[in-house]
């Protein structure tokens, strides 16, 4: 790895860990293209590169996941039962879904990122807000059953979840916005831990992985963003703590139209830097 790689790397995990804690993202939209093009650029192939970035990303959203949540309990606004019972279930169904993203191709997994995540903003973009405020739900089953897919995804999609997750606690579970946000890093240290596991277990013996790798999680690219990522975690949540719901609403839905945009590939194929 090039100094020029360690630098990008560096401040890609100081953008990830903000907005980890003020989003409550994993911050992959972030990670996945840049670790991409490093990876790349070093000469690994396509197809290993892309779930090369999704086994990492997975190993940086644990502990800025922790982090975050860390910072949001302080403030009061965890549902650690909630968290508990869909973590669980999640970090079980994202091994599982990272064990099939290990046989799928890149290219096939990159578009369907992105179809997610833009199918998920314009729901919540379109999404009329009740007149009156309704209760969260508080029904173990359905928890359930919303992360079994969740978890899937994780593991499949190498990304903290978050950018499904919110919407569904928001629009499905009548979560306020600062505890879904808040929730939603708990649960994703569950699941990162499920999905982290899978892409080590169905990575080991793969031929062309870079130096400091076991399996399909890169040590050196996750300590470089992590370094970093953690931090600024703890920035981002009490940055968080001084916005109103709405603006953390339409921040959030916009990130997700760029980063849904950015992985089915609409940006380059127009020829924009972005």
């Amino acid at each position: 790895m090039e100094l020029s790689h360690i630098i990008i790397l560096l401040a890609t995990g100081t953008g990830v860990g903000f907005a980890s804690g003020l989003l409550g993202l994993g911050g992959a939209f972030i990670m996945t293209p840049v670790q991409y093009i490093v990876f790349t650029d070093m000469g690994i192939s396509a197809d290993t590169a892309i779930k090369l970035a999704f086994g990492t990303n997975l190993l940086v959203v644990l502990p800025t996941a922790a982090s975050g949540a860390w910072r949001h309990h302080r403030e009061g606004v965890v549902w650690w039962r909630a968290a508990i019972i869909m973590g669980s279930c999640g970090l079980i169904c994202a091994f599982g879904g990272a064990a099939l993203a290990a046989h799928l191709p890149g290219l096939a997994l990159k578009i369907a990122y992105g179809a997610i995540v833009l199918l998920s903003g314009l729901r919540m973009l379109t999404a009329r807000q009740p007149h009156i405020e309704q209760k969260p739900v508080d029904n173990t089953w359905l928890w359930i059953a919303w992360a079994i897919p969740l978890g899937v995804m994780v593991g499949m999609l190498g990304f903290g979840g978050a950018i499904v997750m919110i919407p569904i606690m928001v629009l499905a579970l009548k979560f306020k916005m600062h505890n879904a946000i808040a929730t939603s890093l708990a649960v994703m240290i569950f699941t990162s831990v499920g999905g982290v596991v899978g892409y080590i277990v169905n990575g080991i013996g793969v031929a062309d992985l870079p130096s400091w790798s076991i399996g399909y999680v890169n040590l050196t690219s996750w300590f470089l963003l992590a370094i970093t990522s953690v931090g600024m975690a703890q920035v981002g949540a009490i940055t968080a703590h001084k916005l109103p719901a709405t603006y953390l609403k339409y921040i959030f839905i916009a990130v997700m139209f760029y980063m849904g945009l950015k992985m089915i590939g609409v940006f380059e194929w127009l020829g924009w830097p972005m």
